[in-house]
């Protein structure tokens, strides 16, 4: 609403009384806000949570902050990503998945309500900057693109700036960038020594020297979320280079250590004992020499990758230092879930291997080990490391055993805190993060924000345990639930049940148990923070009291329906089979892009070739370097390339030359069989005369990666060797692309799960 004019208007000037409103102001003494979310890190992957991985910047902040060993997330990305922005639990966010995996019910749709108000949307009108840079992942998946609508983006929900990418993962040297609400490319290449994290540094401290410029004094809400270290792991060679021969003993070994220096540093509670190793976690003694030295060098590459992350970070506050603010900035260090398993038992030189059901070559792996880090590779570790990262933990990423959900968390602020440190044991959730955030500043809820009631905030804060360590847990209870796996944190007792989905299954249980056959667990996680120990059989009437609270929590909070089939119900209402599209469109996610994957097509473009001069770049593409499709032009001829994951590239050209003026040029593709991933045959023409063909061995069946689909450029590096950069197609040339797609969609429900699930 207009605010009433508050000064006085004669008939001049002179009789006048001019007026201006207040500016919206922070309170008095406000900090600046620092939240680094760092991904796929897991419990005790920093250097001050027990690693040897080099990590001197947060190991410095913890040192001179509060080192909290018992904090808590959702298990997976995008859920805890919208209970930290808005204090409320995931399924009250409509996040129970992540954006991917959207259904059609209240707890699950992925759209945030307006009425759950994101903390950029308190600050931002209590006299802060906001700046979100890095990783998103809270817009619905069909509604990332140019042409969608920008309610659900950063810019809609509260940030002022934003720089980064918007969904699960992108490559580190070749991202998916938006600046502000636009799509953009980077803005070097990686021969010329770019790298996602350094440019998210650098746009962060751009956005607050704007904002300096301007208000000296403001403060400012950064929240800062790189990719790292979801896959593809990828660094400098400088940052991977020294941990060579590190980790040759292997991951029973370091876990050992790790603990070790757990206990040793006062991070676990007296008595807190490491977990067994899971059956499904090979011993590191039973593997081939081969496959030690290759997983061992995935391993150095993911510390590489975590220690350049923490080198960025490092920049970042260091700028902030340099301007004299950092005594008084409230910085927050986190990760978004536990380490990730989504490499399997064996790793992956590139991921799409494993998306794609194509069995891992340990030859191929081994003979491309010096790629792994690179812009030549899409790789992730063994998920014996994932293990390892989580120490003292069970389990990984997605599972709500304590290895899902317990994080790193580390809180700076030296004007407030002082600069002697401490460790907090006290039961810290997500969802807790945004109340305390207020609490210390000194801002109260908002009733409305934009004429939209607001829902009570779920979360607790912890304020109080910044300044006392026996302070108790406010946070009493807390239920979870991630793919039909549940848990409920109550008063210092865990009772908690896996429950396997599809690709979750990792000891081969049957993914269509139903839910009333699960076999439930109990720990005093209290005295047992590792669950070892399972109370079960000797305390049943406790464990059946919180098999109901359970429940109740579920009711209350949006939960139900439950169920372990993250595909089913999936948003539809965006397929189709007929495109029509121009030159600069894209790219498009697989949610909504054209679905050619197992299914017989046809494209057309409408081309005005002009008489002499070459005439080249990209028609349509999908997917990069790893795997992918294009159709484009060079040397004034036709060409169509299949990229199979990265190893089998196959090429179709035409055998003369375009006519000049204006010409349909034609791709036709006839699967072989209707099994996804069997091959066929693609047909080039101009108009109706047959100019090329070749035979495809295998095709794509899931999915060609991060990189979207594209009309008139590529949008991620090299699907074919001979088409380097952006290749975007000659001025003018193309009119007009219309795509018609026959036959059923790909595959199943049962492998899209596999592919969503695994780019969180």
């Amino acid at each position: 609403m207009r605010p009433r004019f508050g000064g006085a208007i004669g008939r001049t000037y002179d009789d006048s009384t001019p007026w201006w409103p207040e500016l919206p102001s922070a309170p008095a003494g406000a900090p600046n806000v620092i939240v680094v979310l760092l991904d796929d890190v897991g419990y005790a992957q920093f250097g001050c949570y027990g690693s040897d991985i080099a990590t001197p910047c947060f190991d410095r902040l913890a040192a001179a902050g509060r080192r909290y060993a018992n904090f808590h997330t959702t298990a997976l990305c995008s859920p805890t990503r919208a209970c930290l922005l808005t204090g409320r639990n995931h399924h009250s966010n409509g996040m129970a998945r992540i954006v991917e995996l959207a259904a059609g019910f209240p707890g699950y749709n992925a759209t945030i309500p307006k009425e759950n108000g994101f903390l950029s949307e308190i600050l931002v009108r209590n006299g802060y900057a906001t700046f979100a840079v890095g990783k998103w992942h809270l817009t619905p998946a069909t509604e990332m693109t140019v042409g969608s609508p920008r309610d659900k983006w950063p810019l809609g929900r509260g940030f002022e700036r934003f720089y980064g990418f918007m969904a699960g993962e992108t490559d580190q040297y070749v991202p998916d960038l938006v600046f502000d609400n636009h799509p953009v490319e980077p803005p070097r290449t990686p021969e010329e020594g770019y790298h996602l994290t350094e440019d998210l540094a650098d746009k962060a401290m751009r956005f607050v020297k704007d904002l300096r410029a301007v208000a000296p004094k403001k403060p400012f809400f950064l929240w800062f979320t790189p990719g790292a270290c979801h896959a593809p792991h990828q660094a400098p060679a400088e940052f991977i280079t020294p941990y060579r021969g590190r980790f040759d003993h292997g991951w029973d070994a370091w876990r050992e250590e790790v603990f070790a220096r757990q206990v040793a540093s006062g991070l676990l509670p007296p008595g807190t004992e490491l977990s067994a190793r899971p059956s499904w976690v090979p011993p590191w003694d039973s593997l081939s020499s081969d496959e030690r030295r290759l997983y061992a060098r995935m391993m150095e590459v993911y510390a590489g990758f975590l220690t350049h992350t923490d080198a960025q970070v490092a920049r970042l506050l260091d700028f902030v230092a340099q301007q004299g603010e950092l005594d008084d900035t409230l910085v927050l260090i986190m990760s978004d879930n536990g380490a990730s398993a989504e490499g399997g038992p064996k790793g992956s030189f590139n991921e799409q291997y494993f998306f794609n059901f194509v069995p891992e070559s340990l030859e191929e792996n081994l003979r491309r080990i010096d790629d792994l880090g690179t812009p030549r590779a899409n790789n992730h570790y063994p998920w014996g490391w994932a293990w390892a990262g989580n120490t003292p933990l069970k389990r990984f990423k997605r599972d709500t055993h304590e290895g899902g959900v317990a994080d790193p968390l580390i809180v700076h602020w030296p004007k407030r805190l002082g600069t002697t440190g401490g460790t907090r044991n006290q039961y810290v959730h997500a969802i807790d993060v945004m109340p305390t955030i207020l609490e210390l500043i000194g801002i109260d809820p908002p009733a409305t924000i934009n004429g939209y009631e607001q829902t009570p905030i779920e979360g607790t804060s912890f304020a109080a345990t910044l300044d006392s360590a026996d302070a108790p847990s406010a946070h009493v209870t807390q239920y979870y639930e991630m793919f039909g796996s549940r848990a409920l944190y109550h008063d210092g007792w865990k009772a908690v049940v896996f429950h396997p989905a599809p690709f979750i299954a990792y000891d081969g249980t049957d993914v269509s148990k139903p839910f009333d056959d699960d076999a439930w667990e109990l720990y005093h996680v209290a005295r047992d923070f590792s669950e070892v120990h399972d109370l079960a059989a000797s305390e049943p009437e406790r464990l059946q009291r919180m098999k109901e609270l359970w429940w109740q929590e579920a009711v209350k909070y949006q939960v139900l329906p439950l169920n372990n089939q993250p595909g089913r119900f999936v948003d539809t209402r965006h397929r189709r089979r007929h495109y029509e599209l121009h030159a600069g469109v894209g790219p498009l996610p697989e949610a909504i892009a054209p679905n050619l994957r197992g299914r017989q097509f046809h494209i057309a473009a409408e081309l005005d070739v002009p008489p002499s001069g070459d005439v080249a770049g990209a028609i349509v593409a999908h997917g990069g370097h790893s795997g992918g499709y294009v159709l484009y032009l060079q040397g004034r001829r036709l060409h169509y390339v299949y990229n199979f994951v990265g190893t089998e590239i196959t090429v179709a050209s035409a055998s003369v030359e375009l006519p000049a003026g204006r010409v349909v040029v034609r791709a036709a593709f006839t699967p072989t069989a209707t099994r996804p991933g069997s091959g066929g045959d693609v047909a080039l023409f101009y108009g109706d005369v047959p100019v090329g063909e070749a035979t495809i061995p295998r095709t794509t069946p899931l999915t060609y990666g991060s990189h979207g689909f594209t009309v008139g450029f590529q949008p991620g590096g090299p699907i074919a060797p001979a088409l380097g950069g952006r290749a975007e197609i000659t001025p003018g040339v193309l009119a007009r692309v219309v795509i018609e797609v026959e036959g059923r969609g790909g595959p199943g429900r049962a492998a899209r799960e596999r592919v969503d699930l695994a780019t969180q």
